[in-house]
């Protein structure tokens, strides 16, 4: 996809867009990095999601659009977390394109299912103890009479 949107961004927005996949070299990878970071000239940067998922710093990114989604929450947040890296100054606007009524759609419903049920899962933390009375500490941290004879 992204070999079909790179000269069709460039030819429509007059600027240079980058390219990184994870069919280059790490060297190539390297260099393309550099130079989204350091070029003082606005650029588009497009990422494959699992290309970008890791080893990458893209504090000069202030926009992150995921134009491809992905079945695995996760794998969309590594990559977006690449843009919220020590050193990043600015403010980062995150968009997601969806098309209404296609497969996009229905992977974007699945995925806040997923983010919700990993959220009740994981995110209640320890706040569950402080919701105990005395009697149920008590009961939690004591031993069966069984287990002490």
């Amino acid at each position: 996809f992204g070999t079909m949107l790179q000269p069709y961004l460039a030819a429509h927005l007059d600027r240079p867009v980058l390219w990184l996949h994870g069919g280059l070299s790490k060297a190539r990878r390297d260099e393309l990095v550099d130079r989204f970071q350091n070029d003082t000239e606005p650029m588009l940067f497009l990422l494959s999601l699992k290309a970008a998922g890791t080893g990458l710093n893209l504090t000069a990114a202030n926009h992150v659009i995921h134009v491809d989604r992905w079945w695995n929450p996760a794998v969309e947040d590594q990559a977006t977390d690449r843009a919220f890296r020590i050193g990043q100054s600015r403010n980062v606007q995150v968009r997601k394109f969806i098309c209404t009524g296609t497969l996009e759609e229905k992977i974007d419903a699945m995925i806040e299912r997923k983010k919700t049920l990993a959220s009740s899962v994981v995110g209640t933390g320890e706040d569950w103890v402080t919701d105990l009375d005395t009697h149920q500490l008590r009961e939690l941290f004591s031993l069966d009479p069984v287990a002490v004879s």
